[in-house]
């Protein structure tokens, strides 16, 4: 079903109306919240990708298998408890992206004395050791000691490289000449060494005097007490037992925070991506995708006007990306300096959102990332009652954003914002470019049997509000903001008398997209405040002409996980825990410090020019 409202007139507020309990119910009992904390365990979200039961954590082993037309998700899953432990390989396969089937057991689990501790992250490889198509890879990395952590000295051999090969990518066989790595390079004290992934990397690929291969194997860790990196390694496609070294990709100190916009950099790094991504005129970039150990430093926009911010709760890691440059002088590096340099640098995703890994996709030819979502929010006595823990997020789109003719930010002035790129132009603007993350297109499928409510061209002096019958829904709303507007976004109610709201904002004065979750229901909950950074540029035309771009916010909720993204660059992932298994209602608003704009004659604080709101997702 869908509803269109279209607005082309300045009116007060515009409401669509809702179903009868929305309109006649205005308080709930207290007991009614205290009786349903217990109730979380029979809301599991269910188009997002969980283990069976237990815990789960870093998704691996991604990739798609043309042999049988299937996506493949690997995930780290502890499938004797629900917390971390016994660390295996679950997965499932999908043939839409949308529809997943997941396994009852692991496809590996700890086995032989190379990986007796622990089956940890790794990746998948459409072809078999000798890189025939036919069968599947993985390569993961085998633990034989624990604990490891960056705080801890390193046990030399406790994290080796092995491999295992699939004809079915059901049953699974590692291979006799595992390990293939016995451990880091010898020369070096590490903080970690784990997480391969493998791709190519034409960068590298290119440069004279260095060593050329066609493919190319990165591991997370650390150098201690110098920096958090990437060790790097050349991989012979034909045989992918044979990893040899040839250096750390970056040396950028220990605890990095170039400004609020970039996030701190730790000192030690997991599950690193290495790619190159182009823009719609070729012109590339090299990134690296990497959660970050030992984070100190967080935005603190949030504190200066004392409101509880979520991560000071959640452990000290952050997902963050940098574009690096390889250094032109390679011929003469020496052993001891890294392959290439800091840039520019993002933070990946703001919420409980960590350990992202990706693949290419060969149907779309995208860069497809999917990363784990924590439980780490909710209190260990509710999350072990639940029987289950952590799941998998939707899976993203990512690609190198490109605005021409930037004339100038919300606020900030664009060379202050280290999470781009300027490039002067002769016409006295900028060329920015950052990293860009959106949902898969494929996603759209969940809207199928959804009712749709449409909004155009309204006038927010105040508010509009669309129902809601379901905790499964998806926002795609654009707003042109005006200079008085100080706080724009949408609200959606968790109770019938809006007494519970989880407001998703943009904050004009600091530039901060927030998004502010309910009071908890229920003993130590985490529902503290997310922020990201965010602006709006503003371009010129051939004419001289200048225009802001719209505000544009693409939201999709299942029943306790949220994920978040402005502009196709900023994303956040939170849960919100809420007692009913329903919504109630999206009210979209705009707010202003001047009371002009009250008035029915007085320009608005936004205009929504577009809106739609899908109830009721499935898979």
């Amino acid at each position: 079903m869908s509803v269109l409202i279209q607005s082309s007139q300045a009116t007060e507020c515009c409401v669509i109306s809702a179903p009868r309990t929305f309109e006649q119910k205005t308080k709930i009992r207290g007991s009614d919240k205290k009786q349903s904390i217990p109730l979380i365990s029979d809301r599991a979200p269910s188009f997002h990708i969980k283990a069976p039961h237990g815990w789960l954590n870093d998704p691996c082993g991604l990739g798609y298998n043309p042999s049988t037309g299937l996506y493949h998700v690997a995930f780290q899953w502890n499938p004797k408890g629900n917390d971390w432990g016994n660390a295996s390989w679950g997965y499932a396969t999908s043939e839409d992206f949308v529809t997943w089937k997941a396994a009852p057991s692991p496809c590996l689990a700890p086995s032989t004395t190379y990986d007796q501790c622990g089956v940890f992250t790794g990746c998948l490889r459409a072809t078999d050791l000798h890189g025939k198509p036919g069968a599947l890879t993985s390569i993961y990395t085998s633990v034989s000691h624990l604990p490891i952590h960056y705080t801890l000295p390193y046990v030399k051999g406790c994290e080796t490289l092995s491999v295992a090969v699939s004809q079915d990518g059901v049953t699974w066989e590692r291979q006799s000449c595992n390990p293939i790595l016995p451990g880091p390079p010898s020369n070096i004290n590490v903080t970690g060494w784990r997480d391969p992934y493998v791709g190519t990397w034409s960068s590298m690929q290119g440069m004279a005097g260095s060593a050329s291969s066609e493919l190319y194997g990165f591991l997370s860790g650390g150098i201690k007490d110098k920096t958090p990196t990437v060790f790097v390694y050349t991989i012979n496609p034909t045989n992918l037992h044979e990893w040899s070294y040839i250096g750390h990709l970056v040396d950028v100190g220990l605890n990095i925070y170039p400004s609020r916009w970039s996030g701190d950099f730790g000192v030690n790094w997991e599950v690193a991506n290495v790619m190159t991504l182009s823009d719609d005129q070729g012109v590339s970039r090299d990134f690296v995708i990497m959660g970050t150990e030992g984070c100190v430093r967080f935005d603190d926009i949030a504190r200066q006007t004392s409101r509880r911010v979520a991560m000071d709760k959640r452990t000290q890691r952050q997902q963050l990306w940098m574009s690096v440059t390889v250094h032109q002088d390679n011929e003469v590096r020496h052993d001891t300096q890294a392959l290439a340099r800091y840039s520019f640098a993002g933070i990946f995703d703001h919420g409980c959102f960590y350990a992202a890994n990706s693949f290419f996709d060969p149907t779309t030819s995208q860069h497809i990332v999917y990363g784990w979502i924590t439980e780490e929010d909710l209190p260990d006595q509710l999350r072990h009652a639940q029987g289950w823990s952590g799941l998998i997020s939707l899976p993203r789109v990512i690609s190198m954003v490109t605005l021409y003719n930037v004339t100038k930010a919300r606020h900030s002035d664009p060379k202050e914002i280290t999470s781009i790129e300027t490039e002067p132009n002769t016409k006295g603007s900028y060329t920015i470019r950052t990293l860009g993350v959106q949902p898969d297109q494929r996603l759209k499928k969940l809207r199928t049997q959804a009712c749709n409510t449409e909004l155009r061209n309204v006038r927010l002096y105040h508010y509009t509000t669309v129902p809601l019958q379901t905790s499964k829904w998806e926002v795609r709303a654009e707003f042109a903001v005006n200079r008085q507007c100080t706080r724009v976004g949408f609200a959606v109610a968790h109770d019938a008398d809006l007494s519970s709201q989880t407001i998703i904002s943009w904050e004009t004065p600091n530039e901060t997209f927030t998004i502010e979750r309910p009071n908890a229901y229920g003993p130590n909950i985490n529902h503290g405040l997310e922020t990201a950074p965010h602006t709006l540029f503003t371009s010129s035309d051939e004419h001289g002409e200048e225009k802001e771009e719209t505000l544009r916010i693409h939201a999709i909720f299942d029943m306790s996980v949220l994920e978040v993204f402005v502009n196709e660059r900023t994303a956040i992932s939170t849960r919100v825990y809420m007692p009913h298994d329903r919504c109630f209602g999206a009210r979209f608003f705009a707010e202003a410090n001047s009371a002009s704009t009250s008035t029915i004659n007085a320009d608005p604080a936004a205009v929504l020019l577009q809106a739609n709101v899908w109830d009721g997702l499935a898979a």
